[in-house]
């Protein structure tokens, strides 16, 4: 209920007047059943407008932090992404990495649609990086297809570290559902990992042209404690109509 109150009473009308966000590929996103969606990330606000812009519910699995926040701020947050359906997970990895992945696996378990960020982490740069093999094992594991989401311009709207979004159009392209089928049962087999996890990130990046670099995002934001990286001038893809 909370749900669908955000989505087409409160956030969502005022979002789109203001933002007008485009969408390309909608009839991709399976029209029922379990699947994943597998995106770039480039914004705090990613996880916002893609479930705007499609027609069923999509659970994302978000970092605890942002639902333990002190203060009024920390509370509206917690709010907010409670009430958009997202669910908390600790990502410190270990035990705790498993528990996200069941997590993950109970989402898709009851026939749902799981937003996932396979860099595990906003990119610093505009950059596309490498992806977290947890995204293929889960795929596997739930026999589910993947389909690959571009986010548009999501950074230059609230790049990270700032806190007032610009008025700038952003936009999302979806790209043809990918079926790993042919591994069924070597979900054990990290050679396969790697080899899906791959797969999904070079149709990412096909799909959207950002500039890709083989390493983690995280293992970049630690080499840039101090000054920022240079923001990536390659555009991801340009503005398209609504399909």
């Amino acid at each position: 209920m909370f749900y669908w109150l955000m989505k087409y009473i409160v956030i969502g009308p005022i979002t789109k007047a203001i933002w007008r966000p485009w969408i390309v590929g909608r009839r991709n996103v399976p029209a029922d059943g379990a699947a994943i969606l597998a995106s770039n990330h480039l914004s705090f606000v990613d996880s916002i407008f893609l479930p705007l812009m499609i027609d069923r519910p999509v659970s994302f699995l978000a970092k605890s932090d942002y639902f333990t926040g002190k203060g009024l701020k920390g509370w509206a947050t917690g709010m907010f992404f409670k009430m958009t359906g997202q669910i908390p997970i600790d990502r410190s990895g270990g035990k705790a990495s498993e528990a996200s992945l069941n997590t993950g696996l109970q989402v898709l378990g009851r026939g749902d649609l799981l937003g996932i960020y396979p860099e595990g982490t906003r990119s610093p740069d505009g950059r596309l990086y490498r992806g977290r093999t947890g995204l293929a094992r889960m795929a596997l594991e739930a026999h589910v297809p993947v389909v690959p989401v571009v986010m548009v311009d999501t950074d230059t709207m609230l790049p990270i570290g700032t806190h007032w979004p610009r008025i700038v159009r952003v936009g999302i392209v979806i790209g043809e559902p990918l079926d790993f089928s042919r591994f069924e049962g070597m979900e054990g087999d990290r050679y396969i990992l790697r080899s899906v996890t791959d797969e999904i990130m070079v149709a990412l990046q096909r799909l959207g042209e950002q500039e890709y670099d083989d390493v983690y995002a995280s293992t970049v934001k630690d080499r840039l404690k101090g000054p920022r990286a240079p923001r990536s001038t390659k555009p991801v893809v340009a503005a398209a109509p609504i399909d």
